[in-house]
């Protein structure tokens, strides 16, 4: 079983795109420390955090038909690679402005609004590529890679980003900025040929595809709905900078520690799920794994330790990666190579919705409520997601393979 994972490895084009995808996440969750630590000491505000969130999401909200329409009709190196140095880009304003002394909330937001933007093009386009570069009996375990990867720097990057940001924000930004160009530069060497099979004309009928084609499969449409209203409510990472300030009382090595641990659990998860693959009652697990989720997140609402928040959060990431590994399967293998971009575009939409608009919805209801009942709500709010859900999509929770179950997109 495991002989496949060096037979992955084996494949060039896999291994830069998977070396390609640890640089940029890498430079994202740096990112995201030092605008979380940096916006939240600029205004005190929890809802300058959530406005963050928010406005990252807005661009991939507003721009969902065109992006898909984009990654299925040009090349899908070309627009990570475009996207990637535009994010590089962004960062540097962001440099720039910490070295004049001329940074502000303001120019963060308009940060956030560039990177919202660039990455409203690039999520679609990276999703659709990787089913380009592996055989489909390799795919799953190709998604827990490109997981473990993505794991591997959320785990070194806020920790590293954390200690960083000791040094300024500026030399943090600036170390982002080159994770980005760096990231680019490995995506060169992909050999990648992209090729438009048909040209179907632009109207709204082709631009709505993603959507359609997700709201006609029960099985996709419950396994993202699912995870983005579970995020969504439960969002509370969004939140660390407060309560690694105000809760815990550290620095900004406490809040990298915080932020890396979900990432420690997911890392775990997606290396065993990458040698062991599930096999049989995918949609159960799933549900199962979104339900931890939710007791993870409350866990972590109770806690006034900087231990046990930590491994609340190691069970939160790693009970999520379950979840991301099967709807992520699930839609690259039930979606056609000439749909791929629209539906990764309609996917990112939910991803978007659990993570941004989850943000911005935590950042909301602290400002509410209280730090420490917000977390709380919220993992009941995804407990009381997964019992809903189990009613309305039945099809998913009797979902055994993740592949060769062709009666589920009718159910």
């Amino acid at each position: 079983m495991n002989s496949d994972l060096p037979e992955l490895f084996h494949n060039k084009n896999f291994r830069h795109y998977w070396i390609g995808q640890i640089a940029s996440s890498f430079a994202f969750q740096m990112l995201s420390v030092g605008i979380g630590w940096q916006i939240y000491d600029l205004t005190d505000s929890p809802l300058a955090l959530g406005l963050v969130g928010l406005y990252q999401f807005l661009p991939q909200l507003l721009l969902t038909l065109v992006v898909g329409h984009v990654a299925d009709r040009y090349n899908r190196r070309l627009i990570c690679i475009c996207t990637r140095l535009t994010m590089a880009f962004t960062v540097g304003i962001m440099a720039y402005g910490n070295l004049t002394n001329s940074i502000s909330a303001n120019m963060i937001y308009v940060c956030a609004i560039l990177l919202g933007t660039a990455r409203a093009f690039e999520l679609p386009a990276n999703q659709a590529i990787l089913p380009n570069l592996v055989p489909s009996e390799l795919l799953s375990r190709a998604v827990s890679a490109i997981a473990s990867a993505r794991e591997i720097s959320v785990i070194a990057g806020p920790a590293l980003g954390g200690v960083i940001y000791l040094l300024g924000p500026t030399t943090l930004f600036a170390t982002s900025m080159s994770c980005f160009l760096l990231s680019c530069t490995i995506l060169l060497f992909l050999q990648y040929n992209f090729v438009v099979k048909h040209k179907a004309p632009i109207n709204l009928e082709h631009l709505l595809g993603g959507l359609r084609f997700i709201k006609g499969n029960k099985v996709i449409l419950g396994s993202v709905s699912l995870d983005m209203f579970a995020v969504l409510l439960g969002g509370a990472t969004a939140l660390l900078p407060i309560v690694a300030k105000d809760i815990l009382h550290t620095g900004p090595w406490g809040l990298g520690l915080l932020r890396c641990s979900p990432a420690v659990g997911a890392l775990l998860m997606s290396i065993y799920l990458a040698r062991r693959p599930l096999q049989h009652s995918v949609g159960k697990i799933m549900f199962a794994a979104v339900a931890v989720f939710g007791v993870a997140t409350i866990l972590f609402g109770l806690s006034s330790h900087l231990i046990f928040s930590m491994l609340a959060l190691v069970l939160l990431g790693a009970s999520d990666m379950i979840s991301v590994v099967i709807r992520s399967t699930l839609v690259q293998l039930e979606t056609p190579d000439e749909m791929r971009g629209r539906v990764s575009a309609a996917n990112s939409i939910f991803i978007g919705s659990s993570n941004q608009l989850g943000e911005f919805e935590s950042g909301v209801t602290a400002a509410w409520f209280g730090v420490v009942p917000a977390i709380i709500i919220g993992g009941v709010g995804t407990l009381a997601v997964v019992g809903i859900w189990m009613c309305l999509f039945p099809a998913l929770l009797q979902r055994n393979q993740l592949e060769n179950d062709p009666e589920s997109k009718t159910n």
